[in-house]
Formats: structure tokens, C-alpha cells, sequence
């Protein structure tokens, strides 16, 4: 699939145009679009000002020359280019994969379009089937959290660092993983009752917030799709 997360990812490159504030997104295929970016600045002079989801992207960006901007310091962001671990028909979709999921939605909420970067296998007939969901938490809340969870029929584990401790957040927090048995039946009713349990941060689900949707096929080729 490398090759299908690098044409959709450096496809997502040349959406971005001269002068944009542009959310840089978090993930594997994301890398390839910060790659095709600093290839437009040196061959284009393309401007642009990038908003880091995670600390992880403004290591990269930084590295590859891309100018970066605090989220204190815009009102809006013109164009995000991000990745999802699963988009469903209504461009719902599961992201926090890599952790990042709090500052990719604060990203996404502010974002006059939102472009979703994938391969063919992160297209999904529903949510949650085959990846969890991650929940983020105040790691003083988790035992009381992971109850309201279990009461909501999932099953969780809290994802670990190198299986010895709680892999933190760039927050600070701790992320439950949690299953749902034959996956998530409504996204959107199961988002409004995590927000609801105090200690939750926020989950990983995504609503309403995808305007475009690009997958690649491992010969190379990018679907468009838009909402």
C-alpha cells in the first residue's frame, strides 16, 4: 500500500496554492504531502504557512523547511490535509491512530476544507469493524471513563508504550482503544454520549467535518470523491 498512500498523499500537495494557511495533517500518508510541499517551495516558491496537528508533523515540517504557525496566531485555516485509519460512505470517519486525534479536531473544526488523504483499504462499509476506536482521557478519570465505556457495550484496552507503561498523548492524556462487537451502528449518537462522560478529552470520531476525500491504488491512481 506505499504506493498508494504516496499518491494520495502527494496528490493532496497540489491542492495547497500560493499564500494559504494550510493544517498539516498526522500520520504515514501525510508524510508523503509534507514532502510534496517542500518540493513546491523549492521549485515553485510556493508560500504557505503550515498548523501542525502533532508534535510529530512539526518535527518533519521543520525539517523539510515548511514555515509553521502557532493555532494561536489564525482564525481560520484555508485547506487541512490529513489522513484517516477509516472513512466510511458519509465520510465519517475513525482518526488518533498515531495519537493526535484532540489537535487534529481542534485542526479540522477551524478549517474551511478538510481534505482526507487515504488508500483503498481505510474505505469502509462501517466504522469500527475492523479498527478501534480510540477515546482520549484524562488519565486521572480512566478507571471511572473505561466503566461508562464498557456500559456502552465496548470492550477497551489503554494503548501502551513499549508495552510497559500508557502511551501519552502530546497532551499529556491516555488513550482507551475500544471495540464495539459488529462496529459502530450510528457514529454520530455514539460521539455525542462520549463527549457526555466527564474525562473524556475527546474520541476519534470524526463527523461532518471531511469536505474531499482522495484515495490511491497501489498503480498509482487517485480517486476524488466530495461530500
Amino acid at each position: 500500500m506505499s504506493r498508494a498512500k504516496e499518491a494520495a498523499g502527494r496528490a493532496a500537495a497540489e491542492l495547497v496554492r500560493d499564500g494559504m494557511t494550510v493544517g498539516l495533517g498526522t500520520g504515514s500518508t501525510v508524510h508523503f504531502t509534507l514532502e510534496r510541499l517542500a518540493e513546491r517551495m523549492r521549485t515553485e516558491k510556493l508560500a504557505l504557512r503550515g498548523v501542525p496537528t502533532s508534535l510529530d508533523t512539526e518535527r518533519k515540517a521543520r525539517a523539510l523547511g515548511i514555515p509553521l504557525v502557532g493555532l494561536e496566531l489564525v482564525e481560520s485555516i484555508d485547506l487541512t490535509l490529513d489522513g484517516a485509519d477509516e472513512i466510511d460512505a458519509n465520510f465519517d470517519m475513525i482518526k488518533g491512530g498515531g495519537g493526535a486525534l484532540l489537535r487534529e479536531k481542534v485542526v479540522a473544526s477551524l478549517s474551511r476544507r478538510e481534505v482526507i488523504v487515504v488508500d483503498s483499504s481505510k474505505v469502509v462499509e462501517r466504522l469500527g469493524v475492523r479498527f478501534a476506536l480510540p477515546v482520549e482521557v484524562v488519565p486521572f478519570a480512566r478507571a471511572a471513563v473505561s466503566r461508562r465505556i464498557a456500559a456502552l457495550g465496548a470492550t477497551w484496552t489503554v494503548r501502551m508504550r513499549d508495552g510497559r507503561e500508557p502511551a501519552l498523548t502530546d497532551n499529556g492524556n491516555e488513550i482507551l482503544d475500544c471495540r464495539f462487537a459488529g462496529g459502530i451502528a450510528c457514529a454520530a449518537a455514539l460521539e455525542r454520549e462520549l463527549d457526555q462522560i466527564p474525562g473524556v478529552v475527546e474520541s476519534g470520531l470524526f463527523i461532518g467535518l471531511a469536505h474531499v476525500l482522495l484515495v490511491g491504488s497501489d498503480d498509482g491512481r487517485v480517486q476524488t470523491r466530495e461530500r
